[in-house]
């Protein structure tokens, strides 16, 4: 009683569709690491009364993209509290437009607003300058937040308090170590709205690799940063209190975090002393099956699925990304690793390598269908992202970019290329999605996952978002979802309001026409599962994928020999062999 109030709103924007509609569902896939991060920081400031005694801290957190904003409740609030704040948190690129129509909305009304998130501190570290876009919302007076917010927070939160938050708050040469930090936290109404229950969390930042289109190793370092286990044990029992056991672990590249085994083991105990089912998603490189027990703790661990930044299968094209820890000579060993515990694998794979054409890409993935044992691939466009080496270059040299932060979804060309116009990259990226999921294809993966002890269900959940998302929402399965929702009044400002007679019966045509069409594959892809399940002979399955390698055939895929690079790599290999005494590729 007595206290003064001071309002919090923690808002992780969503970006607009190619029709300027607000990307949006029932329930997006995707949960939101920089959102919990905020929310378990604010928390802690709250419940330490850290501006006060007097003033307690009233926090609520929204993800746009399964939750409409609601823009008049939040000012009424903060309006009636007479002290408040917006925080606009994890802004990527494409984010930025949309947050910044966000705040627009807050600061006509006199609300203070603060942004943070990969755009601004990706710009602010790696550029001579403030960009356009962050000096118009500079303009606006919304205040510029670059680096990590962990002990940093309650200076923002101060100074929002005493109605002067500072132009810009700059702490990309001071990032926090992570021990004993608070950890990720978001209550269960807003995890709920996750397609599978699903928390997120960083166990580590940082990648010690050097890849120029990345954006993480600018704005989180090279130098790995990591949580202990007992703040992962903490974090986990926390999120298990309200049933929560499912994890998406967001470190870029888990491999190295330095405290991977340390945590590992830590995760180990809680499934099997203390029986929680944990089941986790991790990321990690091409090379981490080089990692003494590292696949065989993941599973133990409760891995289920496996992000790996396979990129592309051209040597030339990865060398040209600074990617050189990939060796496609590896890349069937490590699929074949992961397999063999029965562990999905997903693999990002960029389009618009400077080796790149319609008919290469055509042909490579070809190569993976035949020869690569990996289950789901998300294609991307090569994109000059902010706060990216790439993106510094281009800005640098003054070569034409695309001005739009909207298309930064790394589904839009952004810039030219030496062998393909914009519309034949455009055309092939859409094109490559209906290469690589054809329905024989999908069946032969859920052959392979017969074989492998891969859980055919999660398998067939994935393909049927990965094989439809781009056809039937125009937008990339990771940022899909279980029912789009649109709403008249969320369209991008500057385009025309469509009249709710119109938008209405052509909304629910569409949603019905695109169910039809969802209930189809699925129908599909759950007869195959049947029928591989009952197929006696089902274990027996075998291809050139799965074949383990050192067969003597690993010299003659097209994998190792279609490409110049893949033969130099083949030369220095046996070169390696004749010096070594050894015999075989691998």
């Amino acid at each position: 009683m007595g206290d003064r109030r001071f309002v919090v709103e923690l808002i992780k924007p969503s970006h607009y569709d190619d029709d300027g509609y607000v990307i949006q569902w029932w329930k997006s896939w995707i949960p939101s690491n920089s959102l919990a991060c905020l929310y378990g920081i604010a928390m802690d400031l709250a419940r330490r009364r850290a501006l006060g005694p007097d003033v307690a801290i009233e926090i609520r957190a929204y993800d746009e993209c399964h939750t409409i904003i609601p823009v008049r409740r939040i000012i009424g609030r903060i309006k009636r509290a007479g002290a408040g704040v917006v925080c606009l948190v994890g802004v990527q690129s494409n984010q930025f437009p949309r947050a910044m129509d966000l705040a627009a909305r807050f600061r006509e009304a006199g609300i203070q607003v603060a942004v943070g998130g990969f755009h601004v501190s990706g710009c602010l570290a790696m550029l001579p300058e403030l960009p356009p876009d962050l000096e118009a919302a500079r303009r606006l007076g919304v205040s510029l937040f670059a680096g990590e917010a962990e002990r940093r927070l309650v200076k923002v939160f101060t100074d929002a308090l005493a109605g002067r938050l500072e132009p810009i708050y700059n702490h990309m040469d001071d990032l926090p170590a992570l021990q004993q930090q608070v950890t990720p936290f978001l209550p269960l109404d807003i995890v709920r709205r996750y397609g599978e229950t699903i928390g997120a969390f960083d166990a580590g930042r940082g990648c010690p690799f050097q890849c120029s289109f990345c954006t993480i190793i600018n704005v989180q370092g090279r130098k790995s940063r990591y949580r202990s286990a007992d703040d992962v044990e903490h974090l986990v029992r926390l999120n298990w209190g309200q049933g929560i056991h499912k994890f998406f672990i967001t470190d870029d590249n888990f491999a190295r975090n330095e405290e991977w085994e340390a945590i590992f083991d830590r995760l180990i105990d809680l499934r099997e002393k203390d029986r929680i089912p944990l089941g986790l998603m991790i990321q990690v490189d091409t090379l981490c099956h080089k990692i003494e027990n590292f696949i065989a703790k993941a599973k133990r661990a409760g891995v289920t699925r496996v992000f790996i930044g396979l990129e592309n299968i051209n040597p030339d094209n990865l060398t040209a990304a600074k990617k050189r820890q990939n060796k496609i000579t590896e890349y069937r060993k490590m699929l074949l690793a992961w397999k063999a515990q029965g562990i999905i694998t997903l693999a990002g794979y960029i389009l618009g390598f400077p080796a790149d054409t319609p008919d290469s890409i055509r042909r490579d993935i070809a190569i993976i269908q035949r020869e690569l044992p990996l289950d789901i691939i998300e294609f991307f466009c090569l994109t000059p992202l902010p706060g990216s080496e790439d993106h510094q270059i281009l800005w640098k040299k003054g070569v034409p970019m695309e001005p739009e932060l909207n298309a930064y979804d790394v589904e839009h060309v952004c810039t030219a290329h030496a062998k393909m116009s914009k519309a034949e990259w455009e055309a092939i990226y859409r094109e490559a999605w209906s290469l690589y999921y054809t329905p024989e294809h999908m069946k032969t993966l859920l052959r392979r996952a017969a074989v492998t002890s891969v859980p055919m269900h999660s398998l067939l959940k994935l393909l049927v978002s990965f094989a439809t998302m781009v056809r039937l929402e125009s937008v990339h399965p990771l940022q899909s979802g279980v029912l789009r929702l649109k709403h008249p009044s969320e369209r991008r400002p500057g385009l025309p309001r469509e009249r709710v007679w119109v938008f209405w019966p052509r909304f629910v045509w569409e949603t019905l026409y695109k169910h039809v069409i969802l209930a189809g594959v699925i129908a599909r892809l759950f007869v195959a599962r049947i029928s591989i399940a009952c197929d006696p002979h089902a274990r027996a399955y075998m291809d050139r994928a799965l074949a383990p390698v050192g067969d003597g055939d690993d010299a003659t895929l097209d994998l190792l020999t279609k490409t110049v690079g893949a033969s130099a790599a083949i030369a220095h290999i046996r070169k390696v062999a004749e010096l070594t005494g050894a015999s075989r590729l691998n």
